[in-house]
């Protein structure tokens, strides 16, 4: 295998690997704002930037190719200062309200101002916003004067969800990025199907969560790893819990599960309000006297299979019929189908695919 030099030692790569991703295989610290892995590369927040020997140039870490002999240092005092100076450049223009942000304590540009003890911007602080919030769904709260235009949640929707619902508009310092005839999220000629992904995908507070805000820091939350119940695809997500209570629900990064790039369909990302809802079934229900009462699972089992099976003997199969659902694996609905025509000898075996 080729070897590229990073900080003096010698490392083996993979053709088609950036600086970057050596450098991060390697457990090299490289800043970044707009690189994901799970996503295409522009190079736009300039973070991640190295010094190439071979002409003493700043190049991104991120854009510039691992070849085989070529030299770069992630970490000298030129190096720094041009990062520094970046990250300047970009908190110019960005609110200083950590204290009541959404995002403090998970927010990269706070880490990174942290990092290099940047307090306010050489350059001035912002005095006023110059953007409307927009607020107009129910899921999704986007606050353009917090949006640093890495472009991480256009790739996202563009390359992940293929949604193509937001893009960058306008010019300068007017650039933001916005839906269709900038309606917002919600509008009528939005394609958006908050999936969520766009706001994965944040570095700051431009995009949150909007039935999350207010709940509780990142760092109040224990995080839970499960399996959404919406579908039989089984796909992986992580609950943020405060006290009993579902605060949001993040996408999991795993090569191994079926969503491996974090993508979740609405009903994942927000459909968890039945979680602590008071309507919600905790013991099946038997009906008695005309009135419903809790019982125990092992009466209601008993329950169910006496009567089906005098109904079956009294009445013959097909006066029973079974509706199976779509949030059930494979593996379920075909031993309810085989359940239904071995056992109980009936063919009306229907499924429901809404949720």
């Amino acid at each position: 295998m080729k070897e590229i030099i990073i900080d003096g030692n010698s490392y083996k790569f993979d053709p088609g690997q950036t600086v970057l991703e050596v450098a991060r295989g390697n457990d090299i610290d490289i800043p970044t704002l707009c690189y994901s892995e799970h996503l295409s590369i522009t190079g736009a927040c300039r973070m991640c930037l190295v010094e190439n020997k071979e002409n003493g140039s700043l190049e991104t870490a991120c854009t510039l190719p691992a070849r085989d002999g070529l030299e770069v240092e992630t970490d000298n005092d030129k190096i720094y200062d041009a990062r520094k100076t970046v990250l300047d450049l970009i908190l110019s223009d960005h609110p200083m309200t950590c204290m009541t942000c959404e995002a403090n304590g998970d927010c990269q540009l706070q880490d990174l101002a942290y990092q290099f003890d940047i307090e306010e911007s050489s350059y001035g602080s912002k005095k006023e916003d110059r953007f409307e919030l927009e607020e107009r769904n129910s899921f999704i709260v986007y606050d353009p004067d917090k949006c640093i235009l890495c472009g991480k949640c256009v790739r996202a929707d563009s390359e992940l969800q293929c949604s193509d619902a937001i893009e960058f508009s306008e010019r300068g310092f007017k650039t933001k990025v916005a839906a269709a005839f900038d309606e917002g999220l919600g509008g009528e000629d939005s394609s958006c199907v908050f999936c969520g992904l766009c706001v994965e995908n944040c570095p700051t507070a431009a995009l949150s969560y909007k039935p999350a805000r207010k709940k509780g820091r990142e760092y109040e939350l224990r995080k839970q790893r499960t399996t959404c119940g919406y579908c039989g695809v089984g796909c992986q997500v992580e609950l943020n819990i405060k006290g009993n209570e579902v605060i949001k629900v993040d996408s999991v990064y795993d090569d191994t599960a079926p969503n491996p790039d974090g993508e979740m369909c609405v009903k994942g990302r927000f459909a968890y309000g039945f979680i602590d809802s008071p309507d919600r079934l905790k013991y099946p229900l038997i009906k008695k006297d005309g009135e419903f009462v809790e019982s125990s699972w092992d009466e209601a089992l008993d329950y169910i299979a006496d009567n089906l099976s005098r109904i079956r003997d009294e009445h013959g199969g097909r006066e029973i019929g079974a509706l199976s659902s779509a949030r059930c694996t494979n593996e379920e609905n075909y031993i309810m189908q085989k359940f239904m025509r071995a056992v109980m000898k009936t063919n009306s075996v229907e499924h429901c695919a809404r949720l």
